[in-house]
């Protein structure tokens, strides 16, 4: 027998059952549709990181030995696509999909994302990818990029373990 903190399990009938999976489809087949869209354009743009050769560990270290302005051009004409859609965004005041709207909010600058920056930037020079493209290197065939994951992974979970000890 069941006691007061013990949960109870209840019996739902066919129709209430049909009743709860009707008022759940539509939730769920935009979740599908949702989760679709997203596949469908990271796989598109992981087909541009590699067309581009964003996704190319040469492109990257010459980059950093300032040896031609391939990426440099890339990254300047991202920014500038990012500024005029924050623009549009705030002059439609555009909402999110749940509705809310969407803003802007600066963050603090403080000495952990220079220390941040140099560490990533090291990251980035050593194995050609910042995380976006690590993804685009592993679907290209690049065996090496999971070794770059991998680094990625135990970056974020060292970063989460000893936040409370950064300078912020």
């Amino acid at each position: 027998m069941a006691t007061a903190t013990e949960p109870r399990a209840e019996l739902v009938s066919e129709k209430d059952a049909i009743r709860i999976k009707a008022e759940t489809a539509p939730a769920l087949r935009s979740s599908v549709i949702a989760n679709a869209s997203v596949f469908g354009i990271g796989t598109l743009l992981g087909i541009v990181f590699v067309k581009s050769e964003v996704a190319t560990w040469q492109r990257v270290h010459d980059m950093f030995l300032f040896r031609e302005p391939h990426m440099y051009l890339i990254i300047g004409t991202a920014i500038g696509v990012a500024m005029v859609s924050m623009l549009l965004l705030k002059r439609m005041e555009a909402k999110s999909f749940d509705g809310d709207r969407i803003e802007y909010k600066a963050k603090p600058f403080h000495r952990g994302v220079v220390f941040g920056g140099m560490i990533f930037g090291a990251g980035w020079a050593i194995t050609g990818a910042c995380p976006g493209p690590i993804y685009a290197q592993i679907g290209s065939g690049e065996v090496f990029a999971l070794f770059t994951l991998a680094g990625a992974v135990l970056g974020m979970f060292a970063y989460a373990f000893t936040r409370s000890r950064l300078p912020h």
